[in-house]
């Protein structure tokens, strides 16, 4: 867990994108990072899975699809249901870069993501952003979402503690911040 990364803004995150889409003076634009960014947005994995993600991880099951990938840092099987509107923004992007079913969908490192993210970030003068910051921005809206359900958020993240979790999204010293504010009795 890298505590110095940051979690988005909703601001930033809109930001980051449009920017990776249509790139500015001395930087082209870059869809592909930009989709990398917008799945890790979307489904809370880790860039490192992100990276390996092919068509076929994704299974149509009925109505649904749902994702079967082994977790590159934690070695857990990881099956959950993939929204049919992330699941068209994949198909498309596998669709117009002519990318096979069993093909890697980003054929891309994990550092030159980082590189490239790091460009824009100067550019917009975002700091304390990296990739990671995407996965933090999924899980902070997801809380905010459930009315603070921190296991919900604790299970997506496959963390193994609410303790954890907590810890991740920065939520235990926004809460105490909070409480002690909102304590205060002057007379």
């Amino acid at each position: 867990m890298n505590k110095k990364t940051l979690v988005l803004t909703e601001s930033q995150y809109h930001e980051i994108i449009d920017t990776l889409k249509s790139g500015f003076a001395g930087c082209r634009p870059n869809i592909r990072v930009a989709t990398v960014l917008v799945i890790e947005t979307n489904l809370g994995l880790r860039i490192s899975d992100i990276l390996q993600l092919k068509l076929s991880n994704i299974i149509r099951d009925g109505e649904r699809y749902r994702l079967d990938i082994v977790e590159q840092k934690t070695g857990k099987q990881r099956t959950f249901t993939v929204p049919q509107a992330i699941y068209n923004h994949i198909k498309i992007y596998s669709l117009e870069n002519s990318i096979k079913p069993h093909e890697v969908i980003f054929p891309i490192g994990e550092r030159a993501v980082q590189k490239q993210l790091k460009v824009v970030c100067d550019y917009l003068g975002f700091a304390g952003i990296s990739t990671h910051s995407f996965r933090k921005f999924f899980a902070t809206r997801i809380y905010n979402n459930s009315d603070h359900n921190i296991i919900l958020v604790q299970k997506l993240l496959q963390h193994s503690s609410p303790a954890v979790t907590q810890r991740y999204i920065g939520i235990q010293s926004k809460e105490l911040e909070q409480a002690i504010e909102q304590h205060i009795c002057l007379r």
